[in-house]
């Protein structure tokens, strides 16, 4: 009587084994189904995005992208380069400033404020005035761009409801405005004020030029930080 207990007890523990095996088979064959179905209907969808190669550990991954990949190229007028200067003056770099060349968004707004700043003063007055906006570019006081410098409300007189006037491209005082624009933006040449970060008229005295240090006097302009 306990001999056939025994056995019988082995025999239902094989039957649950075995059962479980089928199971879990029949699970992952369901799944694998599943898989099956859903990639034959999503077939068209995949083939539109991105087509993996299978990792291997002898090739590294391949990904292909259906979709073209472009990478912006910076103008080159806004690339600072490093150049000789062998001019005695600045009088005589100028001269040699190219001003023909098409200029980025950011000079061109540097030009604007020499030109409608300073185009009447000497160059070391223009140099100034753009070093001035070039200074704010890189301070952690004002916007990071020469020309959300030049547009920022109530610093600059000759802007607009935040819009630079046009100037006249066919004079000699815009060709000499953007000489001095590139020369400043590469920093060819320095310039007597320094790290000047404000600027205003001999004629007016504002307020808060009482709270800053004098950098410079040029001409009919006082320089500050």
């Amino acid at each position: 009587m306990k001999t056939f207990v025994k056995r019988f007890g082995a025999i239902a523990l094989a039957s649950t084994l075995l059962a479980g095996s089928f199971g879990v088979a029949g699970s992952e064959a369901t799944a694998q189904d599943q898989s099956e179905s859903n990639g034959s209907q999503s077939g068209t969808e995949t083939a539109q995005t991105d087509i993996q190669a299978p990792a291997s550990a002898s090739q590294p991954q391949v990904r292909f992208v259906a979709t073209e990949v472009v990478q912006d190229i910076p103008e080159e007028a806004e690339i600072v380069e490093t150049v000789a200067i062998n001019a005695g003056s600045l009088r005589q770099l100028v001269t040699t400033v190219d001003t023909d060349v098409s200029l980025s968004r950011e000079v061109m707004c540097l030009a604007q404020a020499v030109y409608f700043e300073s185009r009447g003063e000497p160059l070391d007055g223009q140099l100034a005035v753009a070093r001035v906006v070039v200074n704010r570019a890189e301070s952690n006081v004002f916007p990071d761009d020469y020309c959300s410098v030049v547009t920022q409300r109530s610093q600059f007189s000759f802007v607009r409801g935040g819009h630079i006037p046009e100037p006249n491209r066919s004079s000699a005082a815009w060709d000499r405005a953007v000489a001095i624009a590139r020369i400043a933006h590469r920093d060819q040449w320095e310039s007597p004020v320094d790290d000047a970060l404000y600027f205003h008229a001999t004629h007016v005295r504002p307020r808060w030029a009482n709270r800053m240090t004098t950098r410079a006097q040029i001409d009919n302009h006082i320089f500050y930080r």
